[in-house]
């Protein structure tokens, strides 16, 4: 019998985009610096939707970058933010005034010439492609086809950017050119949050020869390349809530080439990855790919928290994982890709830490597994019927029980589970592994055969015209 899913659950997972972070321990500066282009100033706005505290500083910071771009539009946009910031500020008597009470003054001087010089660039730009394409000379095309989607990228024009790098594909005379126009394209898909493209070029340069037959080299390029695509695809898949695929393409990534700021940075890394392993690893897998990977460890020690956090869920000290998860909810709502799925992930976290608590034992107070999870037996209840409706704590069923699986002892507040048919469960385990093990001995023994008795299939020299037809003749059998 199968129940259906009940229609709000869409709506409770839908992300919340009205949310207001009061408590933040960011340092602005020291983020700010960790991106570069256009990266920069989209987490800088992101921070100032929704963070009063920091709005100010993020949206001049924001204002200052973006006057080193052609993006007028932008610097428009984040000074008329600024400005509302500002006078929202005044018309709150106990806010404190962060700078000069008043906003800087649109530049309207800056906004015209620059919009000039972008203009004059583009038409140089698209003068210099045309006399390539006139002299046919592929590796200058390719490039004039990069500057202009370079600088229709300064200028925010994203569709036209992608546009120009895009058509670079058709010049690439190597597989040089081909990852480093799947990087740009795959930069701008980011931006414009086109994921499925963003997947679709990272499998078109991860199938380029110069990585697909370096893989396992430690090429200092190809590393640095195989990096930034599996950083790529991680967010990818992340925005796509495939938080197992995003854990394992982060934890792919390489430390010592780790240099996309266009993108993400290194602590990026170690948050997103540390976060999806959590709500998605058992403990076998969070042992071996991350306590025990010498390489992520390297992203965890920018980030000592995630580091201490992992590390207390995998010793059960699940309190202190908790509290310290909450103590960082702040700081993660104001990150612009894994914003959304804060709620989920912290959801199936402490799901986790409930089935992996209760999974060693065939009953539990619920009075101390409360105090464990910082919680009442109330909410503690609430939660662990919904997970036994899941199914998701009963993983082990003795079907020859007429009780019920997993029950509830309302009186006493002990959660009680059956122990699992261990003889029977061992029989079909052994009736399983003789029939593989069958099925392997005689697929071996016929391999020998045919190798033995040389039987092989020839085709005929001469193509029939639907196609090449099979000699019968060389069949032969022997007894085997």
């Amino acid at each position: 019998m199968q129940i259906d899913a009940d229609p709000q659950e869409d709506q409770q997972n839908a992300p919340d985009t009205n949310y207001v972070v009061e408590n933040p321990t960011l340092d602005l500066e020291q983020f700010a610096s960790s991106y570069s282009g256009l990266m920069r100033i989209e987490r800088l706005q992101f921070i100032a939707q929704h963070c009063p505290q920091l709005r100010a500083e993020a949206l001049k910071m924001a204002l200052s970058f973006v006057q080193r771009t052609f993006n007028v539009d932008v610097y428009e946009e984040i000074h008329r933010r600024l400005t509302d910031a500002k006078r929202q500020a005044q018309g709150v008597p106990d806010a404190v005034p962060d700078g000069p009470a008043e906003a800087p003054l649109l530049d309207t001087a800056w906004a015209e010439n620059t919009r000039k010089k972008a203009l004059l660039k583009l038409e140089k730009l698209d003068t210099d492609l045309k006399n390539y394409k006139g002299n046919s000379i592929k590796e200058s095309i390719r490039r004039g086809h990069d500057d202009l989607g370079d600088h229709y990228l300064d200028c925010g024009d994203l569709s036209n950017a992608l546009k120009c790098y895009s058509r670079a594909r058709d010049y690439c005379t190597s597989a040089k050119h081909v990852i480093n126009m799947c990087l740009n394209v795959i930069k701008v898909s980011v931006y414009l949050q086109n994921w499925s493209h963003v997947l679709s070029y990272v499998s078109k340069a991860e199938s380029t020869p110069e990585i697909a037959e370096q893989r396992g080299e430690r090429d200092s390029q190809n590393q640095s390349v195989l990096t930034k695509l599996k950083c790529a695809a991680g967010l990818a898949e992340l925005a796509s809530r495939k938080y197992k695929p995003a854990a394992k393409c982060f934890l792919q990534a390489s430390f010592d080439h780790c240099d996309f700021p266009e993108l993400l940075s290194p602590s990026n890394v170690a948050v997103y990855g540390g976060m999806c392993a959590l709500a998605t690893f058992d403990r076998q897998e969070l042992q071996k790919n991350i306590i025990s990977s010498s390489s992520f460890k390297l992203f965890l020690e920018l980030e000592p928290q995630v580091r201490d956090i992992i590390f207390k869920f995998y010793e059960s000290k699940y309190a202190s994982c908790l509290k310290l998860l909450d103590e960082m909810k702040d700081n993660l709502l104001l990150d612009l890709y894994l914003a959304p799925h804060v709620r989920t992930l912290y959801t199936q976290i402490r799901n986790r830490a409930l089935i992996q608590y209760f999974s060693p034992y065939v009953s539990a107070d619920m009075t101390k597994m409360s105090q464990s999870f910082n919680t009442t037996v109330l909410s503690l209840e609430d939660e662990l019927t919904q997970l036994i409706l899941e199914g998701l704590i009963n993983a082990r069923i003795d079907s020859h029980s007429k009780q019920g699986n997993t029950r509830i002892d309302s009186h006493s507040k002990i959660l009680y589970a059956r122990d699992v048919d261990q003889r029977g469960h061992t029989f079909e385990k052994s009736v399983h592994m003789g029939k593989e093990f069958q099925r392997r001995a005689k697929a071996t023994i016929l391999r020998a055969a045919v190798l033995r008795n040389q039987i092989h299939v020839k085709s005929r020299p001469q193509l029939l015209p639907h196609g090449p037809s099979l000699d019968y003749s060389c069949y032969h059998t022997a007894p085997v």
